[in-house]
């Protein structure tokens, strides 16, 4: 989707700004907001791509004035009311209207799942479309779902750097319609290619891109 998530490529926002010894959270809510977000994500309603384009799907004024946390505070809010957890009523008064759902995996148990973490890969036997050292292009798409194709790239050509094999494919599973895995290409782009002759002619971009958004160049 073309939303203001998208922000590679784009200048006019001034100088990035580094915090000295930032901490992990700049205020309590954080922490919490960061812990709620993850204990309702345990419950198994909804996926990783759907809490993404939750965020992702806001009107550009609401999202570049929110912080990180703000944009997860109000995604995780409209998933809980999309999902059928939480009411629009109970949101606005903070009280629940009855008990909530058993949470799916016991809290001593999330550290451990954190640490491991989960793979996107699936195991289809494909033939791939594309080869290491193919030039390709990549489409120029614009979906209004969710998308893991970033705006700078679409149109360009690049060279194919690395098969990473079949991926959970972010448009279908960020939308609820299943995993639906699609080989992901890790390609290569002259930053020449992408931000014009005052790049430097050495210096490239690698984008993992899946099978739908590329063609042959």
């Amino acid at each position: 989707m073309n939303g203001a998530h998208d922000l590679g490529g784009i200048d006019g926002f001034g100088p990035v700004l580094r915090e000295e010894n930032e901490p992990l959270f700049h205020h309590p809510w954080e922490r919490r907001a960061f812990a709620v977000t993850l204990a309702a994500g345990m419950l198994g309603r909804w996926n990783i791509d759907m809490a993404r384009f939750a965020r992702e799907d806001t009107d550009p004024v609401t999202y570049l004035n929110a912080t990180y946390y703000e944009q997860w505070l109000r995604g995780l809010q409209r998933l809980l009311v999309e999902r059928g957890l939480v009411d629009a009523e109970e949101l606005a008064s903070g009280r629940a209207a009855g008990p909530g759902p058993v949470p799916a995996v016991p809290a001593e148990r999330v550290p451990a799942i954190l640490a491991r973490g989960a793979s996107a890969r699936r195991d289809v036997q494909a033939e791939p479309r594309f080869r290491v050292g193919d030039r390709v292009r990549a489409r120029n798409l614009h979906p209004r779902g969710h998308t893991r194709m970033p705006r700078y790239v679409r149109g360009h050509e690049g060279v194919v750097a690395r098969d990473h094999g079949h991926q959970v494919f972010p448009d279908r599973n960020g939308m609820g319609q299943g995993e639906a895995p699609e080989r992901c290409y890790a390609v290569r782009f002259a930053a020449r290619t992408l931000w014009g002759p005052d790049a430097a002619l050495a210096d490239s971009v690698v984008v993992d891109l899946w099978e739908p958004y590329l063609e042959p160049a």
